[in-house]
């Protein structure tokens, strides 16, 4: 994923700050990303959505709305309706570049507000909301003794999740008088409504009057005991899939054929965490799992091991091998299972004269009214499996180092 920067005028004049978070492949579709009330374009679940939706070919523009963040205006002098309009610069901005977004997805505040925006952004196809309120004047909840402060003096300070932050009474009074209902009834796109049971910021009623309010297509998906902010790696992760995987379905995306002397495609191995192991793999545009290593040795045991995937690659492929032998037979075949180890062993266990080298073991089991005959052949068709002859022979790897502009980098 390449990121640059982007910047565009808010609904105030006031320059705007963004990151476009843009796939090393083609360029498939392109989301907007609303961020949580006075938070940022740069908290984790934004930038583990981004990474995951980009690694899909979709771009995702991501920005701080005025007054916050990089971005310039005064926060104390916006509202939700700013906010909107706010969002709907930045699908201005995007069209104008080529990149008209398909996909809109808000967080909390940002929620409502992508679901009250849906209706002017004409690109979009499909709508995703995290922790969003049914009503915006839900955030009022959070300020406490402030009101009245805001109130008399017309602009009072809040404190929210730790830190101070200046809120003016046209916020209040504008998100007290908006209503979502008949915004999302009118949707008229496909909604995707994700939430965690135990948010106790914004509780999780809020996404069943969402969801009872929309018609369909839609899809109401719980993150089960995630935080409000969707802060742990994990909880960001698993939203990340949910919404790359539900956003395929309705962008309608059209994946390009894969490129010259790689007929499978390429598949791309891209770090997580640089202070783990982990590793997001994605097979073409369409695939993605997860590689790791176990605890034990400095990973978080979150996906299979390098040879974990060999020795998946080898059950897999002698399983395809003798089921396309059986039907072109037309033997009674019905299930094959292959269980695969992988160990180092000694030369001399192995019957050879060079060092330690690399022992697979497969176990298979063939089910089915198949005679001793047609056992062995199936046994003997195993061996005969690509992926097995391409360990039993070795492979050239060629290795090519590749320089990413730093100024992309940000």
């Amino acid at each position: 994923m390449t990121t640059e920067r982007f910047t565009f005028v808010g609904h105030s004049g006031a320059e705007l700050a963004a990151r476009l978070d843009l796939p090393d492949g083609p360029h498939l579709a392109t989301a907007l990303m609303a961020h949580c009330f006075t938070c940022g374009k740069d908290i984790a679940a934004s930038r583990r959505i981004a990474a995951r939706l980009a690694a899909q070919g979709i771009a995702v523009l991501r920005f701080d709305f005025t007054g916050l963040g990089h971005s310039k205006g005064e926060f104390e002098n916006t509202s939700f309706t700013s906010n909107v309009d706010d969002l709907v610069a930045a699908a201005d901005a995007l069209e104008a570049r080529g990149m008209a977004p398909a996909l809109i997805i808000g967080h909390s505040l940002g929620g409502a507000a992508v679901l009250r925006a849906a209706g002017r952004i004409v690109s979009a196809r499909a709508v995703v909301t995290i922790g969003a309120p049914y009503d915006p004047e839900h955030v009022i909840h959070n300020f406490g003794d402030a009101l009245d402060r805001i109130a008399a003096e017309g602009v009072g300070e809040v404190n929210l999740g730790g830190r101070p932050v200046r809120i003016g009474q046209g916020f209040v009074e504008d998100v007290r008088a908006e209503h979502l209902a008949s915004d999302i009834a009118s949707l008229g796109k496909a909604l995707l409504v994700l939430h965690a049971p135990r948010d106790s910021v914004v509780g999780i009623e809020n996404a069943t009057q969402i969801f009872i309010a929309a018609k369909h297509p839609k899809s109401f998906v719980t993150l089960d005991d995630a935080d409000h902010l969707v802060s742990r790696a994990e909880d960001a992760e698993y939203a990340a899939d949910v919404i790359a995987s539900w956003a395929g379905k309705y962008l309608a995306l059209k994946h390009p054929a894969p490129p010259i002397g790689a007929p499978e495609g390429v598949t791309r191995v891209d770090e997580v965490d640089p202070a783990g192991f982990r590793q997001d793999v994605h097979a073409g545009p369409k695939h993605h799992v997860v590689a790791d290593e176990p605890l034990s040795y400095g990973g978080t045991d979150q996906g299979l091991t390098p040879y974990q995937f060999l020795a998946a690659g080898l059950g897999a492929c002698t399983s395809m091998t003798i089921r396309m032998y059986a039907r072109r037979k037309k033997w009674p075949l019905e299930h094959v299972s292959v269980d695969v180890t992988h160990n180092r062993v000694h030369a001399q266990d192995a019957g050879v004269e060079i060092g330690p080298l690399d022992q697979f073991t497969r176990i298979i089991t063939l089910s089915g009214d198949l005679d001793t005959e047609q056992r062995q052949r199936l046994l003997e068709i195993a061996d005969k499996c690509p992926v097995h002859r391409s360990l039993e022979a070795g492979a050239t790897i060629k290795t090519e180092l590749t320089q990413v502009a730093e100024a992309a980098l940000i």
